[in-house]
């Protein structure tokens, strides 16, 4: 019953609260809204078989104004069937909550309201934007690949800045692949297809399937396939092109990997070289580590930092989110310095319990600053309260105090993916 307690355990009501009490100064410059969706698991009939990840879709969200944290705001997304429940993302000045698995994403008010079901990347053939498109911060273009249950093959989708379908690519593939995130840089986009994949509607590892790497010019065309070790990848960092070769940061967990009994795996960062023949395999950081995230304007270039949240085996365990060996949130970030190959650990309070951190950059588009000129933003379980807070750490300070944190009149559930929205 782990995920449905402590830390994990679901809300049942939608609060919308002002004026929220603050500890520290909240940036001015921090104009905007913090929203970060996740799965919100009501009404499980076998808390022993829950499995983290499955729920009704709820969002989160602070808004900042000038030094103020003016609102914070929980909302089911309210969509017919399976809610969007994965990330939550801007384009076309319009927001959306995103899906898994070829599902239409729900657009959303600036109040978290749900609209209805939308066609963000809808394509002929039934696919839509997927789990974790990309933008690309130099076109405006939002990019997707998405997969559907029982269809062998998945589509690279290209939505432009004013939100139309300009391009789509179909990739044949030999059954269904679990493809939750991808990779993108200025040229190509980069692939995986692991065992971790679909045996008909039911998601599991296949021993016998082999683990591919693949590179694709983003205009479309040919699939240039590599063959590496069995791993199951749960996310992105960043991509970047060096000359010839294509830079893919990554996080791997060794296989076999049961998506419904996760426990004692270790989640690491890895980067993968990949040339015309070949694939480097190096990795980075072998510590316990997940949803890593990067400054947004050096998505798909060459970069220095990124960020990721520490699970449980990382250093000291949060043991109340779960048995220690478990892969489960910890109460520590990390921040990597990938140009001189060392990382800093902030850890918050013992029995604190910390997800996904989002980079919100300070001063953004001047030429001339620093990549980590800015903060990073994210929900705190604090269990003393029952409730959490949005905490805002400075990245060119990472270890130090945060520099301010936002009470919430409620606990954010651990959940998953979230944006930085400046104002428009």
């Amino acid at each position: 019953m782990r995920y449905l307690e402590g830390p994990f355990e679901p809300v049942t009501e939608e609060i919308t609260a002002y004026g929220l009490p603050v500890t520290g100064r909240i940036p001015a410059e921090l104009n905007g809204r913090y929203l970060r969706n996740g799965p919100n698991a009501l009404g499980v009939e076998d808390p022993a078989v829950h499995i983290w990840g499955m729920g009704q879709g709820m969002v989160h969200g602070v808004r900042l104004r000038e030094g103020r944290a003016e609102w914070y705001r929980n909302r089911f997304v309210r969509t017919s069937g399976f809610a969007p429940m994965v990330h939550v993302i801007e384009h076309a000045q319009r927001t959306f909550a995103l899906a898994e698995g070829g599902l239409p994403p729900a657009e959303l008010d600036d109040e978290l309201n749900t609209l209805g079901s939308c066609d963000l990347g809808a394509t002929p053939e039934g696919f839509m934007a997927g789990a974790h498109s990309k933008h690309d911060p130099r076109t405006g273009e939002l990019h997707s690949l998405s997969y559907m249950p029982g269809r062998d093959v998945v589509q690279h989708i290209v939505t432009d800045a004013g939100g139309t379908v300009t391009g789509t690519t179909t990739i044949p593939m030999t059954r269904t692949p679990f493809m939750h995130d991808f990779a993108l840089t200025e040229n190509h986009v980069v692939l995986w297809d692991t065992p971790l994949g679909f045996d008909g509607f039911e998601c599991r590892w296949l021993p016998d399937h082999p683990t591919r790497v693949g590179v694709m010019p983003r205009a479309g065309g040919e699939v240039r396939w590599h063959d590496v070790d069995p791993v199951h990848v749960s996310h992105t960092l960043n991509a970047y092109d060096d000359g010839d070769s294509v830079v893919v940061d990554v996080i791997t967990t060794d296989g076999p990997f049961d998506p419904a009994a996760p426990g004692a795996i270790r989640p690491a960062l890895d980067r993968w070289t990949i040339g015309a023949g070949s694939i480097h395999q190096q990795r980075v950081d072998d510590r316990p580590q997940d949803f890593p995230r990067v400054n947004e304007s050096r998505l798909t270039l060459p970069y220095r930092f990124g960020y990721s949240a520490a699970t449980a085996l990382y250093g000291v365990p949060f043991e109340p989110a779960g048995a220690p060996g478990d892969d489960t949130f910890s109460n520590a970030l990390v921040k990597h310095d990938l140009q001189r190959g060392t990382a800093e650990v902030h850890r918050f309070g013992r029995d604190e319990a910390v997800g996904e951190a989002v980079f919100a950059a300070a001063g953004a588009g001047e030429d001339g600053v620093d990549e980590d000129h800015g903060y990073l933003l994210t929900y705190v379980h604090n269990p003393s309260r029952n409730a959490s807070d949005l905490v805002i750490l400075a990245a060119q300070d990472f270890t130090g105090a945060p520099v301010a944190r936002v009470h919430l009149p409620a606990r954010v559930p651990l959940g998953l993916h979230g944006s930085w929205l400046p104002d428009r």
